[in-house]
């Protein structure tokens, strides 16, 4: 018998308290800029056991302004700002040549916490994405090797040929450079900290850019 979709929906539950801890979050304490904060409720994630930490949501536009979403990999954040990579001729990579905007969501559900992220992207210096290519695993320079992202495949055996390929390449020549394969920097012009609470008394604090001023740090309804 098919599983019934709505039953199990109905028998998950939220924020279990057998494997969640909701801890206060204090605005008055909070920093004055936002990596300072994601960056100790990264380290406090991980201290957590939190899988995966450092995958996120990446949300783009296409010339049309239809909307797409996908889970990414955090490659880094720093004051240049929140970086991943793809290739420029991906999906993704397509949309921000076209609309340069892009929005990212953390979801930790181990201390009920999401951090969200938006603002311009920027591509990074070639060099720099090679850097950050070779300094990653093998299997990530296979990966990026393989190429054609986001392009029609017309069966398995193709993708394991292109594949095997690639892997063997990796491995032989470490240094091969991927061409397509670019590093993008979202620079945030809006950083969102959510915290959850056992009494659906979320506190959400934002921090907000203005040219001229800097941040801001505002409260938001639940």
């Amino acid at each position: 018998m098919e599983p019934d979709l709505h039953d199990l929906l109905r028998s998950l539950r939220v924020w279990d308290p057998e494997v969640t801890e909701l801890p206060p979050l204090d605005p008055a304490a909070a920093p004055g800029e936002p990596l300072a904060l994601f960056t100790r409720w990264f380290a406090e994630v991980v201290a957590a056991g939190q899988t995966e930490p450092h995958t996120m949501s990446l949300a783009t536009a296409d010339a049309e302004g239809l909307p797409d979403v996908r889970v990414v990999m955090l490659h880094g954040a720093d004051a240049d700002g929140w970086s991943f990579a793809t290739h420029a001729h991906s999906r993704k990579g397509t949309h921000l040549a076209a609309r340069p905007y892009a929005a990212l969501a953390f979801y930790w559900p181990v201390l009920g916490r999401q951090v969200r992220v938006r603002g311009p992207v920027e591509q990074a210096p070639a060099h720099e994405s090679q850097a950050d290519l070779h300094a990653r695993s093998t299997g990530a320079l296979a990966a990026a090797l393989t190429g054609r992202q986001s392009e029609l495949l017309g069966s398995l055996e193709d993708l394991t040929h292109a594949s095997e390929a690639a892997w063997e390449q990796a491995q032989r020549a470490p240094d091969t450079k991927a061409g397509s394969w670019t590093l993008y920097r979202l620079r945030p012009d809006e950083v969102e900290f959510f915290q959850g609470e056992a009494r659906r008394r979320h506190v959400r604090l934002r921090y907000r850019w203005t040219d001229g001023e800097g941040w801001t740090r505002e409260l938001l309804w639940p």
